[in-house]
């Protein structure tokens, strides 16, 4: 898919590849409190390829955008294959950087990848922040709570009917049906999976008895793969639920969350609240800055059910060129225009200005 101009990025979201040349028209974003971009990146050309989140690909299809106006040499192509599949095709070199809602696990730091200069390592970058929904489409219900150990018991197959009393307990008044509950789950190595599961498994773990993993481990419902197939499932199926990135909810219901003792409604804003109470991971690369999330967040407002989505990419590249590319698009993706215009487009949540700078710094880092 070849855009030459953009309206509403929502628009053209569709399942595939997302492929961006640039223009050469210049126009400006909104700007937050992290800087705007102030970079020239006219002297850049080349073809930079990414694969991975599907979580991230409407962002990734803005920030794109944004950046084809200012480096009208380069052709930016995003392919949403999840995070799994995104992480193997950076490791094996068929992409030049990887988009993932999981960041790179010791295994995966153990070994080598092929566009990276030998012995040095990657690197993951946050570049997206995003509430999960639980979202559900069940009949005659427009208004639904919550908590972790109901929503464990769902997606764990212990919990079958819509009226079971462990729902209805939280939902005083609300007429649940006799219904069986139809559980939509992803069925590729999904990061957002590997969210939902953190979630649940730290706050539910007597419920939710597998480790927290990017595959969904248990035989219960019907599966889909990436965001757009899980929301296309959604769409055709009756009395379901299923955990969405927010950005690909749609139209359908969204379930409030307990969060301590209040029903709390999904935002962005609680999302990054989390994010910003929670701490970069320790023992890990220069400038990799996995965050290592608080799931057990209780603050007002708070969504705990969050993912953190990173750009891979080498710390030192093999080949030069290629490392220019990347720096210079993640340099912009970093910026506030970029991340403001992201977060309209996605329903996600612009990196704080502290999270902004440092995401900057390891950006800058690239070789």
């Amino acid at each position: 898919m070849n855009i030459k101009r953009i309206g509403s990025i929502a628009a053209i979201a569709i399942a595939g590849a997302v492929v961006l040349s640039s223009c050469a028209a210049n126009e400006d974003a909104g700007s937050t409190e992290s800087s705007s971009s102030n970079s020239d990146y006219s002297s850049l050309s080349g073809t930079l390829t990414g694969s991975g989140s599907s979580a991230q690909q409407t962002a990734q299809a803005t920030w794109a955008a944004g950046f084809q106006d200012q480096a009208s040499g380069v052709t930016v192509n995003y392919s949403p294959d999840g995070s799994g599949a995104g992480r193997k095709n950076f490791v094996a070199g068929a992409a030049d950087f990887a988009g993932s809602d999981a960041a790179l696990n010791d295994e995966e730091l153990s070994g080598s990848f092929d566009l990276c200069k030998a012995d040095t390592k990657a690197i993951d970058i946050p570049v997206y922040i995003s509430p999960i929904a639980i979202a559900y489409k069940v009949d005659g219900v427009s208004d639904l709570t919550l908590d972790a150990k109901t929503i464990a018991g769902i997606f764990s197959g212990k919990i079958t009917k819509w009226n079971d009393s462990q729902i209805a307990d939280l939902n005083d008044g609300v007429d649940l049906p006799d219904a069986n509950i139809t559980v939509v789950h992803r069925s590729d190595d999904s990061g957002t999976t590997q969210n939902f599961s953190e979630y649940v498994s730290a706050n539910a773990g007597d419920v939710w008895t597998e480790e927290p993993s990017q595959t969904f481990p248990y035989s219960v419902g019907d599966s889909a793969k990436g965001t757009s197939g899980v929301a296309s499932a959604m769409g055709s199926a009756t009395n379901a639920i299923t955990y969405i990135d927010d950005s690909g909810a749609g139209d359908l219901d969204k379930a409030k969350l307990m969060v301590g003792d209040k029903a709390t409604e999904i935002s962005a804003d609680g999302a990054a609240q989390v994010v910003a109470d929670s701490k970069v991971a320790t023992g890990r690369e220069d400038n990799d800055l996995a965050i290592d999330i608080d799931r057990k967040d209780t603050a007002d407002g708070a969504w705990p059910l969050v993912l953190v989505s990173y750009a891979i990419a080498c710390q030192e590249y093999k080949d030069s060129d290629k490392a220019d590319l990347v720096k210079g698009f993640l340099s912009y993706v970093v910026t506030g225009d970029a991340q403001d215009a992201a977060a309209k487009e996605a329903k996600s949540a612009a990196l704080s200005s502290d999270l902004a700078e440092k995401a900057a710094a390891a950006v800058d880092s690239i070789k």
